[in-house]
Parts: C-alpha cells; structure tokens; sequence
C-alpha cells in the first residue's frame, strides 16, 4: 500500500509517553497498586479498579490526559495520521452521497499502555477501539506488533484495515445504527446480544473495505498483495481461531466479532462493491 500522497489528518491526539489518567483521576499508579492487592487477595483486580473509579467519578468530573494535537513527526504516526486523513477525505464525500449524512471527523487517541476515554479506561490488553460517548478512536500502535507477532498479520494495508474498521464504527454511529444496537443489547439475553455485536462489528468491517475501495479509487495505492494481507488480518483475528488458540475449544454463541470465514468475508464485500448499502448484516 502506498501512502505518500495521502493527506495527514490534524484530528490525531498523541499521549503516547505521557503517561495516562483514568476517569475521575485514577492514575497509572494506583491500577497497578490495586492489581497488586488483587494479586495477594485473590480478588480480580478489574472489580477493585473499577470499583475505586466509580468513587473517584463521585467525587471529580472526567479527566482526559492531555495530547498534543496534530500529525504526529514519527513514522507511525505519520503513517496513522495519513490513513486517518484519507478516512476523512472518503467519508466526506460518501456519506453524504449515499446516506444524505453529513461526516464529522472523529479524533484518533495514540496512547502507550493505558489512557483515558470517555468510555472508561483504555488499556493496551483491549487493543484498538471506538468510544461512541466521546467520538474518538483509541489505538496503542504496539498492536500492530501484536498483529504480526501473534495473529500472523501485518502489511501497510493490514494495519489501514484496522483503522478503518474502528471508523466504521463511527459511520455506524453517525447514521444511528450503533445507539440502536447497544439499547437492543442492553435488553438482550447474553447469547442474543453477542449476536448482535457480531453484526456491528462484521458491518464495521465491510465498511473499512467501503473505504478502501474508493481509496483506491482516488490514488490506485493497493495491489493483489495488499488485499490479502487485510483480508489475512481478518481472519487471524476471527473469534473462532482466537478461541481454538486460546483454549482449544471454540464456542459460536460467544462470539462478539464473528468467524474468520465471516470476518474476510465482509471485508471483501466492501472491497468489492464500495457501497455503503451492501453493507447491510443486520438483514443477511
């Protein structure tokens, strides 16, 4: 993939070395104290975090570690902040042409280990992900280690998929599917709203082929190679291989991404037809 005329997006925020907040003050510092009393009490230290970032929400607003905003000078962020802008200059156009909806440029959070979001706190072991209460996307770029070290991905274009699949949540949002989504999960049984998340998250990645279908329309920057180290990427991390690596049974009804089978299939259904439209899981 070639990215060197794509425009830099300057909606990038950068707290990569800053150190993180967590909501309501919660600080690096006191995660690790509190993982470290978890350790010794045999108590899951997620209930101790999030049971001293509810008191510290009682007692101080949301605090957002702070970013220098721009494109990044490293060669990752500029990477990133490339793909980001070109998200930006597809869906402004394609958005309102196919749906009648204006696009609102989400910010891309870059973080190292743990930050803060609007959605709670953003660790690493969570890998990338959007926060539809703040519009913002959160991305430790030592994923993209992880997805060549343990999911047997990688490539310019497998790490533009990635990006543009957490985009495609924003889409989603932007057209009212994902509010309507999460309410029918909240008054789902557990194995109806997993299925439901499988939808979203396999429509997210039909939109990322969406994009990168007009990308390449606009600056013919993808080859035969590129698409299939996306659609490769797609299946490593399917439910279904994660789970037979993970404990070596799989489980479809707790599936909250959808199969390797499922996952390369819709990436390629975007790819394929760049329509918005043909990215309908919810009614196939």
């Amino acid at each position: 993939m070639q990215d060197d005329d794509l425009r830099a997006s300057d909606y990038v925020e950068d707290r990569r070395g800053m150190g993180g907040m967590a909501r309501g003050g919660l600080g690096i510092g006191a995660i690790i104290v509190l993982s470290l009393i978890g350790w010794a009490t045999g108590i899951d230290p997620r209930y101790l975090i999030n049971g001293a970032e509810q008191v510290t929400q009682s007692q101080a607003p949301y605090q957002s570690a702070p970013g220098q905003r721009g494109a990044p000078t490293d060669d990752v962020g500029q990477f990133v902040s490339r793909v980001l802008g070109e998200t930006e200059d597809v869906w402004s156009q394609v958005l309102p042409d196919e749906m009648g909806r204006r696009y609102v440029k989400p910010v891309l959070v870059l973080y190292s280990g743990v930050t803060a979001s609007g959605c709670g706190t953003a660790q690493s072991a969570m890998g990338p992900f959007y926060c539809p209460l703040d519009r913002k996307l959160y991305l430790d770029t030592s994923f993209f280690q992880d997805m060549r070290q343990r999911f047997g991905g990688g490539g310019k274009f497998a790490y533009a998929y990635v990006i543009a699949h957490e985009v495609g949540h924003h889409v989603q949002n932007l057209i009212g599917i994902l509010p309507k989504v999460q309410e029918a999960e909240r008054r789902a049984e557990q194995r109806d709203a997993n299925a439901l998340s499988v939808r979203t998250e396999l429509m997210a990645d039909c939109l990322a082929g969406v994009w990168a279908y007009h990308m390449n329309q606009r600056h013919g920057n993808l080859d035969e190679n590129d698409v299939r180290q996306a659609v490769n990427t797609a299946s490593a991390i399917g439910d279904d291989r994660l789970q037979r690596a993970g404990r070596g049974a799989v489980v479809p009804d707790s599936f909250t991404h959808g199969s390797s089978e499922q996952r390369a299939r819709w990436l390629t259904v975007g790819l394929r037809q760049g329509s918005v439209r043909a990215c309908d899981t919810f009614q196939r």
